[in-house]
């Protein structure tokens, strides 16, 4: 659409941070929670035995009270995903759970999350010590297709820690790799500043060689709880620019995380920036 190239190194989304973890799990059970196919996801960055709860959750009889009564059909893409037998799945305890994407069915997938945690990886034992759990987004609400917010990730977050902390004799343990959680900006400069520069074709001289450190960093976001949060704990070289494109539609700043500035839309950020670069590269 916009006609230029993007290689996949310089994509940068919620759950990339979950590649850091390949050396540590790499050879153990885990279990992917979300839309989609995250299974697949967690597979490419390296994971070898990796399932996700979909399928998990199968091997299972009545491990959804509510199952029977879900009169939809959900279309399950397992076909890509390792095949496991049921004494595989019973006996091999979960050494972590990933939550990649939004999750579909919070009911289950919340039932299911409790009983992996609190039995130490093996649903149906006795109480035991708590597997890691991670999330690749902590986002309350997002923008949607609906005229207002839509509950994200964070949300399921919250909703889970609430029920295990009443259910279990200790508090939930997570990490969270979302926005504004520092990490992620400090991950996202890592990655920019080690981009080669051929990989923009119009680089002449590139020739695998790393850029200089970025004098500026631009966050362009809508939503000041995460995106201008995280930018101004961040701290430079980080400039935070708020669109009225999504969450916030205020019409000044916003109160309490205010941007370095706030424009209508997107276009309107990518406007200032060149205008901005190009100034300052004259």
């Amino acid at each position: 659409m916009l006609e230029v190239n993007i290689q996949p190194l310089q994509v940068v989304q919620g759950h990339s941070p979950f590649k850091q973890l390949v050396n540590r799990y790499e050879n153990d059970l885990i279990v992917a929670v979300g839309k989609g196919e995250p299974a697949a996801v967690m597979s490419e960055y390296g994971f070898k035995k990796v399932i996700s709860i979909d399928q998990y959750a199968l091997f299972f009889d009545n491990i959804d009270p509510l199952g029977p009564y879900k009169k939809w059909v959900t279309k399950m893409t397992l076909d890509n995903e390792r095949t496991y037998s049921k004494e595989d799945i019973y006996s091999e305890r979960v050494k972590s759970a990933f939550i990649v994407s939004d999750p579909v069915d919070w009911s289950r997938d919340i039932q299911v999350l409790c009983d992996i945690l609190r039995c130490g990886g093996l649903p149906g034992r006795e109480y035991s010590h708590q597997p890691p759990l991670y999330f690749a987004s902590d986002d309350l609400e997002y923008q949607a297709a609906f005229p207002i917010e839509r509950l994200g990730m964070g949300a399921f977050r919250i909703t889970l820690e609430s029920i295990f902390n009443r259910i279990s004799y200790s508090p939930l343990k997570y990490t969270s790799y979302g926005k504004p959680n520092p990490t992620v900006f400090e991950n996202a400069r890592s990655i920019l500043e080690s981009l080669p520069l051929d990989c923009d074709p119009h680089t002449a001289n590139g020739h695998g060689a790393s850029r200089q450190p970025l004098d500026t960093l631009y966050m362009v976001g809508d939503n000041p709880v995460v995106d201008i949060k995280g930018a101004c704990q961040a701290g430079r070289p980080w400039f935070s620019i708020l669109t009225r494109t999504g969450v916030f539609k205020g019409k000044g700043n916003h109160e309490q995380f205010p941007a370095d500035i706030v424009v209508d839309t997107v276009e309107e950020a990518v406007d200032y920036i060149l205008k901005k670069e190009c100034r300052n590269g004259s």
